[in-house]
């Protein structure tokens, strides 16, 4: 039962919360002068008549086009010539030239455009990003707290917020509780029936500066991570914020949301940094959709690994080593089972066990380049005098092994494979059962080959884990990640590298999409997500391609010609992490193990 203070709490009003903090009247009155000006450059650029071409076809076949006014036709009055209203209805946002864009923002130019629902993986994103702007309005309204980040995740949202001890009498609403939730949701119910417009502005650095003085966080974000001249902002109702977008139409495309849970957190994840209210939440264009959402939250709840590890006496975790996982005999004859299963494999597809160090001097991740881009995941400590780290990933480490011995067109492709311990340094708030751990094991493997090779290696990945997942009865999705901010080595290696992975899926006939910008630092990679039987998606396997690491290593073989060339590495893994798929596996059966492996041997 709710204590009487909860109870009031969730009786509480906007009228009985906090009063408008000042700062929002002030950044609205900026607002209005940006957005003035905005209006007139606007008026002031010069219309001319723009092809737009429509990624659907018409009855012959043909891809349709039609004309429009740059700076005045936007994709929802394309739409509207098109399509009739009940679809226009259901489109949360548009593609131009394959760049998100908001449905409400004018064309610019001759373009290729493309209409998503909530049905795509990017207009869920789009729509759950909305809608943590619904929650972060709610928010500054009831704690008149100073908001930080608010992305979408993987199923919803969550907004940060600091809050410098605000309160309601004598409730301390500083933290925001389980008892706060119903007032959360009346408050986002009523922008979202207000149905506000999301509008977009760029501005200046130093407009943004001023906008946001009085949040010490969006002021940091503008000063040590804007780049540009001018960054954009959206607003809705009486939320201003720093966001590249896009967004839907407006809040009342919002229909159903509910908010799940709340948590503390550090601002940027740093344990030193300010502390911080996270509220996470949910939300669909139907309410259909959330109740079925809701049923499957239930069933998830009954599978849960964690309570089926406990029950049936699998593993458990505790205090003294947090996010490392003892396995009990059972639970290690299932670890132990899928390795093995895993190793009968290797041994009909050419593969090799190796086994590696786990403690590295920390020069050899200079040298990979992990040291610049993945230092603050590593556990590292002195030992006389130099810097020492446990490894978190394999690869390094196998290209000493590469390294230690003269090589020839003859041993390619030379397939490693390691089993070897790896740990990361996760947050301790990040830490979750088996699918976020410190401390795991991967069937972890590196395929060093030509470039002519590519084609038949990289097929005889998509082979390898289309043969595992087919006997545990996982369908599976497949995404080229391409290029990342803040990539390693040349432009002209990295587009080598990603035709090589798109030729490689077009030859195998599995369809796949493309994921812009989602690479690895050192390469490209195929991102495989297997979907379970509540339909939830996991991220297992990978392959990934790199052109990088054999350049930092200096690795070469003689080629037939008696030249010196490099090799192409190949990274990949089916399970993944051990510890994650058992997870995985658990709940998808919902705790009903059956040994395929050794079944088969009898």
């Amino acid at each position: 039962m709710a204590t009487e203070i909860e109870q009031k709490i969730s009786n509480m009003t906007l009228n009985d919360l906090n009063p408008q903090p000042d700062f929002i009247a002030k950044r609205l009155e900026l607002w209005e002068q940006f957005k003035k000006r905005y209006e007139n450059e606007l008026a002031e650029n010069q219309n001319k008549s723009v092809e737009i071409t429509i990624n659907a076809k018409n009855k012959d076949g043909e891809l349709r086009t039609i004309n429009g006014n740059s700076w005045k036709t936007t994709p929802i009055d394309v739409a509207r010539q098109i399509c009739p209203k009940s679809f226009c209805d259901t489109l949360v946002i548009s593609k131009v030239n394959n760049v998100l864009w908001d449905l409400e923002r004018p064309l610019e130019g001759d373009c290729a455009l493309e209409f998503l629902t909530f049905d795509s993986l990017e207009g869920k994103q789009v729509f759950w990003h909305s809608t943590a702007h619904i929650l972060g309005e709610a928010l500054e309204k009831i704690y008149g707290g100073h908001l930080c980040y608010g992305p979408p995740i993987e199923n919803g949202f969550y907004y940060d917020m600091y809050s410098s001890g605000c309160c309601n009498g004598d409730i301390d609403v500083s933290a925001v509780t389980q008892a706060h939730y119903p007032s959360i949701e009346n408050s986002m119910k009523s922008i979202c029936n207000e149905k506000q417009p999301f509008e977009r502005l760029e501005l200046t650095k130093d407009e943004l500066l001023e906008m946001f003085a009085y949040n010490q966080f969006k002021v940091r974000i503008l000063k040590e991570k804007v780049t540009e001249p001018k960054t954009t902002v959206y607003r809705c109702g009486s939320l201003i914020d720093l966001c590249r977008g896009p967004h839907v139409r407006h809040t009342g495309f919002v229909k159903a949301f509910k908010v799940t849970k709340s948590s503390s957190s550090y601002w940027e994840g740093k344990s030193d940094a300010e502390a911080l209210q996270r509220v996470y939440g949910i939300s669909f264009p139907d309410s259909k959709q959330l109740k079925e959402w809701q049923r499957f939250q239930e069933e998830a709840a009954k599978r849960d690994h964690r309570k089926i590890g406990r029950e049936q006496g699998l593993f458990f975790f505790h205090e003294l080593s947090p996010g490392s996982c003892f396995f009990t005999p059972r639970g290690a004859f299932i670890y132990n089972t899928l390795i093995d299963f895993i190793r009968s494999e290797y041994r009909k597809r050419g593969f090799q066990e190796v086994v590696s160090p786990n403690i590295y001097n920390m020069k050899l991740w200079h040298i990979s380049g992990h040291a610049e881009h993945y230092a603050d995941n590593m556990f590292q400590f002195e030992l006389e005098k130099e810097t020492f780290g446990l490894k978190p990933m394999n690869c390094p480490g196998h290209c000493l092994i590469f390294d230690s011995d003269i090589r020839s067109w003859r041993d390619l492709p030379l397939r490693l494979a390691d089993f070897g311990v790896l740990h990361r340094n996760e947050l301790s708030g990040a830490l979750t059962g088996l699918t976020r751990v410190r401390r795991f094991q991967q069937d972890d493997a590196h395929i060093f080959c030509t470039i002519d090779q590519i084609n038949k290696e990289i097929s005889g990945a998509l082979d390898f884990l289309n043969a595992v997942y087919s006997l545990f009865g996982f369908t599976f999705d497949l995404c080229l990640s391409t290029r990342p901010e803040g990539y390693l080595g040349e432009l002209a290696v990295w587009d080598q590298a990603e035709k090589a992975l798109a030729d490689a899926l077009n030859e195998s006939g599995i369809k796949w999409k493309l994921n812009p910008g989602d690479g690895a630092f050192y390469g490209p990679k195929i991102d495989i997500t297997i979907n379970d039987a509540l339909r939830r998606p996991h991220q297992c396997a990978t392959i990934q391609l790199d052109f990088q690491l054999p350049i930092r290593f200096n690795l070469n073989y003689s080629a037939e010609d008696g030249t010196k060339k490099r090799p192409v590495i190949i990274h990949r893994a089916i399970l993944g992490s051990v510890e994650r798929f058992i997870a995985i596996l658990a709940e998808n059966f919902a705790g009903k193990w059956y040994c395929y492996y050794y079944s088969s041997k009898r």
